[in-house]
C-alpha cells in the first residue's frame, strides 16, 4: 500500500502546475486536498513503525536507520508546511517548504531493497571514484597542453565569398595549402581569417580552458570525430589522427571505464552484504522461533507435571473430609 501511495504521490507531483502570486486552478485545488490524504498515510506509517521499533533510544529503533530518518524528515517537513499554510495562509510563504515534496519519491528507497543496494554502492564508491577523477583530470590536462601547443589558433579560418564577403553555409575550418580548399566549392570562395570557430567558438585549442573543455568532449565520445575532422580541414590529413585516436583509447576506453569497474565492484560487494544480512536475519528468526517453541514445550511439560500433584492434593483433601464425616 505504501509503495502504491508513493507512486500516486509522484503522479500528483508531476500533474501539479505551480502558478505565481497564489493563483491556482481546479486541478491544483483537487491535488491540494489529495495531499492531505498522502500526508495522513505517510504519518500513519511513521507512527506504526515508531510503535513497532521504538523511536531512537535503543539499538534497532526507528531513527537508527538512515532510510527511516529520511522518511521521518520528509514527513515532518510535509506536516510543517501543511500546518503553516493552514494557519498563516496569507502571511507566510511556504513554497520553499513545499519544494521538499520532490524528495518523497526517495521513500521508494526504503521500501525497495534493490534501490538501497544501488545507492549504497554509489556512496561507498565515492572515495575510489575521487582517485579515478584525479587520473581523468591528469589525462585531460596532458592532452589539453599538447593540443594547445599543436592546434592553437587553427580553427578560425573559413571560406568566404570574395565578392560579397559572406561566409559559406555550414562553415568549417579550411587551409589552402594542406587542409580543406575553398576553391572546391566555388571559384569565388577564398580561405581567410575571421570565423569565430566551431560551436560558436567553444570548440578550439586557443587557450588552456577551452582546450580542456574540447579534450573532455572528446573523451566522452560526444562528437570527437567532428573535432578531429575540423582539425584535419584546418591542417591536413597527416598525423593529427594519432592525437585523437590515442586520446580516445586512453581517455575513453581505459580511464573512463575504470569508473564502471569501480561501481560494478562496489555493487557486487553491497549485494553480497545484503544477501548475508538477509541470511542472518532468517537465521535469527529461526533461532527465535526455536526458542519460543522450546519455551512453549517447557511450559507444557511443567503443566503436565503439576497436574498429577494437584490431583493428589484433591484426593487427600477428599479423604480428610470423609474421615471427619
Amino acid at each position: 500500500m505504501i509503495l502504491t501511495t508513493i507512486f500516486a504521490n509522484c503522479i500528483a507531483l508531476a500533474v501539479y502546475t505551480p502558478y505565481p502570486s497564489g493563483d491556482s486552478n481546479y486541478t491544483n485545488s483537487v491535488l491540494e486536498k489529495i495531499e492531505y490524504i498522502f500526508l495522513v498515510i505517510f504519518t500513519g506509517e511513521c507512527v506504526m513503525k515508531i510503535i513497532a521499533y521504538g523511536f531512537v533510544m535503543h539499538p534497532g529503533s526507528y531513527l537508527r536507520n538512515g532510510w527511516n530518518l529520511l522518511d521521518f524528515t520528509i514527513v515532518v517537513i510535509g506536516m510543517v508546511s501543511t500546518v503553516l499554510s493552514s494557519i498563516f495562509k496569507d502571511a507566510f510563504d511556504v513554497k520553499a517548504l513545499r519544494a521538499f515534496r520532490v524528495l518523497r519519491p526517495l521513500r521508494l528507497v526504503s521500501g525497495v531493497p534493490s534501490l538501497q543496494i544501488v545507492l549504497n554502492s554509489i556512496l561507498k564508491a565515492m572515495v575510489p571514484l575521487l582517485h579515478i577523477a584525479l587520473l581523468v583530470i591528469f589525462v585531460i590536462i596532458i592532452y589539453a597542453i599538447i593540443g594547445l601547443e599543436l592546434f592553437s589558433g587553427k580553427m578560425h579560418k573559413s571560406c568566404y565569398n570574395r565578392l560579397t564577403g559572406e561566409i559559406m553555409d555550414s562553415p568549417h575550418p579550411c587551409d589552402n595549402d594542406t587542409g580543406f580548399n575553398c576553391s572546391s566549392i566555388g571559384e569565388d570562395m577564398v580561405c581567410r581569417e575571421g570565423w569565430i570557430g566551431p560551436n560558436f567558438g567553444i570548440t578550439n585549442f586557443d587557450n588552456f580552458g577551452l582546450s580542456m573543455l574540447t579534450v573532455f568532449q572528446c573523451i566522452t565520445l560526444e562528437g570527437w570525430t567532428d573535432v578531429m575532422y575540423n582539425i584535419q580541414d584546418a591542417m591536413g590529413n597527416s598525423w593529427e589522427w594519432i592525437y585523437f585516436i590515442s586520446m580516445v583509447i586512453l581517455g575513453a576506453f581505459f580511464v573512463m571505464n575504470l569508473i564502471l569497474g569501480v561501481l560494478s565492484g562496489e555493487f557486487s560487494k553491497e549485494r553480497e552484504k545484503a544477501k548475508n544480512r538477509g541470511d542472518f536475519q532468517k537465521l535469527r528468526e529461526k533461532q527465535q522461533l526455536e526458542e519460543d517453541l522450546k519455551g512453549y514445550l517447557d511450559w507444557i511439560t511443567q503443566a503436565e507435571y503439576l497436574e498429577p500433584l494437584a490431583d493428589q492434593h484433591d484426593t487427600a483433601d477428599q479423604k480428610r473430609k470423609d474421615l471427619y464425616k
